[in-house]
């Protein structure tokens, strides 16, 4: 498969920057996934690996190589699209096939059938082999469109929202199918997507790109419990991280809503004083009737296992994750704790936590 790195890439468009001076390493057999909201830069990042865009600075390698004059058939690398790029008199044999057709692969038939019948197995589309494309599900038509790009059995396989115009179910089952593909393969993905869900369930390691620059890279672990500042806080994570601001007393989180909740003691004391915002997640808010803080309850969203309970404290709203047999209604006046160890602390200016800040 591939190793990719990227290196000092800025790519610019007329007046507009997507990407600034991004450096990323992808290891070979790696599922990578870039989140970003709309605008963020993913699709280019993705176009400039394919080679359908070139970098204004900066450069694409694979394996070591420099890609700058390599053109996308010579790169090797498989591109499926939010969009599925299938012909739709072809029935979905036809389609299959046709990646292994052109000149320039020369695949003997008896392996071109070898072939096809393996990925259609793979992805559970053997019924559907003799059916025209235009007759297919959009659930479908995304195995198909997944299964041109693996019948190719590229180096590199890249993934623009492959998913998103799927319904929520279909959305889970092929996210599962298509994370045992890629470790059966053993091949190297870059994924971009803008679900957290997606990028929290699937990724290897995660990169977080908020208008054209990396934020963080990590594992979903890494980057859940050790945000590198606000922004990713609040971007990975259903609900989001819950930030208050306030300042340090005496290993106490005092806070503008009067709120006075103590947290771990690995955090060092000169923070003391300081304007800070406090993170915490929702599963690390507790109900209980001893807790030092109070609220009201706002809303809850009843998720079967478990509760979503909104708390308002002044003009504060926090998230709680809390047990489905927790009795909590709303309007509901209840007291609060939340765990002490898992609390991050962020700069109350710029938003950079204080673990990572330098």
């Amino acid at each position: 498969m591939a190793h990719i790195e990227l290196k000092g890439i800025t790519k610019t468009f007329g007046n507009h920057t997507a990407l600034k001076d991004l450096n990323l390493q992808i290891a070979d057999g790696e599922f990578f996934v870039l989140l970003g909201q709309t605008g963020a830069g993913k699709t280019t990042t993705l176009r400039l690996v394919a080679g359908l865009e070139k970098p204004t600075a900066g450069t694409v390698l694979i394996d070591g190589k420099d890609m700058a004059d390599w053109g996308p058939a010579e790169r090797d690398v498989a591109l499926v699209l939010q969009q599925y790029s299938l012909y739709p008199r072809y029935t979905v044999r036809e389609n299959l096939e046709f990646p292994l057709k052109p000149a320039i692969r020369r695949v003997p038939p008896a392996e071109i059938k070898e072939r096809v019948d393996r990925v259609a197995k793979t992805l559970r589309i053997e019924h559907l082999l003799d059916r025209k494309t235009d007759r297919l599900s959009g659930g479908e038509m995304q195995r198909v469109s997944i299964g041109r790009a693996i019948v190719r059995k590229p180096r590199v396989f890249l993934m623009d929202e492959p998913l998103s115009a799927l319904d929520a179910k279909l959305r889970e089952a092929l996210r599962t199918e298509l994370k045992n593909l890629q470790m059966n393969l053993g091949a190297t993905f870059l994924f971009v997507t803008h679900d957290q869900i997606e990028a929290m369930s699937m990724g290897d390691k995660i990169g977080v790109l908020n208008n054209g620059q990396l934020v963080q890279t990590g594992t979903p672990q890494d980057i859940y419990t050790n945000p590198v500042n606000t922004f990713v806080a609040r971007a990975v994570g259903s609900p989001p991280m819950n930030l208050i601001n306030g300042l340090l007393s005496d290993g106490l989180a005092v806070t503008s809503e009067g709120l006075r909740l103590p947290i771990g003691s690995g955090h060092a004391k000169p923070v003391d004083g300081r304007p800070l915002t406090f993170g915490i997640r929702p599963e690390d808010v507790v109900l209980e009737s001893g807790g030092a803080g109070e609220a009201r309850v706002h809303d809850i969203e009843n998720h079967g296992v478990e509760k979503i309970v909104t708390l308002k404290t002044g003009s504060q709203h926090l998230h709680a994750t809390v047990p489905a047999q927790v009795d909590v209604k709303i309007d509901d006046a209840v007291r609060f704790s939340w765990n002490p160890d898992k609390v991050v602390l962020f700069d109350g200016g710029n938003g950079v936590s204080l673990r990572h800040a330098g």
